[in-house]
């Protein structure tokens, strides 16, 4: 299978409909020491395309640990469920912020196994939320619900 490049004009696209953040872990691309990429929600290998509802907007941690990886395990039920995807699940249904908003927590067995398979509460983004929040700059206003 031969990969297609995404064009400028669709990456810009996906990126503003992020608010400039990774749909998982919610970081602020402004303020990440590293790029960000428009990856496949449902990886070309297994058959993803690079239409616009299979497309997200990832950070370099979220997204090499995604990866090829469309499921995961939820640490409550230890059962197999679909990891979040950005076009299809509501964030709010999934995640919610701690009581300080530094890290994520899973609502339901996708939200839990995301948490866990793209370790969406990694230190150095608990690091980066806590400047953030001293700066008021995070939650993003898009992502601003509390637990």
């Amino acid at each position: 299978m031969k990969k297609r490049k995404i064009s400028r004009r669709l990456q810009r696209l996906v990126s503003e409909r992020a608010h400039s953040c990774c749909e998982y872990c919610i970081s602020q691309e402004a303020y990440s020491p590293d790029p960000f990429s428009t990856e496949h929600i449902v990886p070309e290998i297994l058959g993803g395309d690079s239409a616009e509802d299979n497309l997200a907007r990832a950070c370099q941690g979220c997204n090499n640990f995604k990866y090829t990886k469309t499921t995961g395990i939820d640490p409550i039920t230890l059962r197999e469920v679909p990891l979040f995807h950005p076009r299809r699940d509501d964030w709010e249904e999934h995640f919610a912020w701690s009581r300080d908003l530094t890290e994520l927590i899973g609502l339901t067995p996708t939200g839990r196994a995301t948490i866990v398979e793209l370790r969406l509460n990694r230190e150095n983004v608990v690091n980066l939320r806590r400047i953030l929040i001293l700066a008021e700059k995070h939650p993003p206003p898009h992502r601003a619900s509390k637990e």
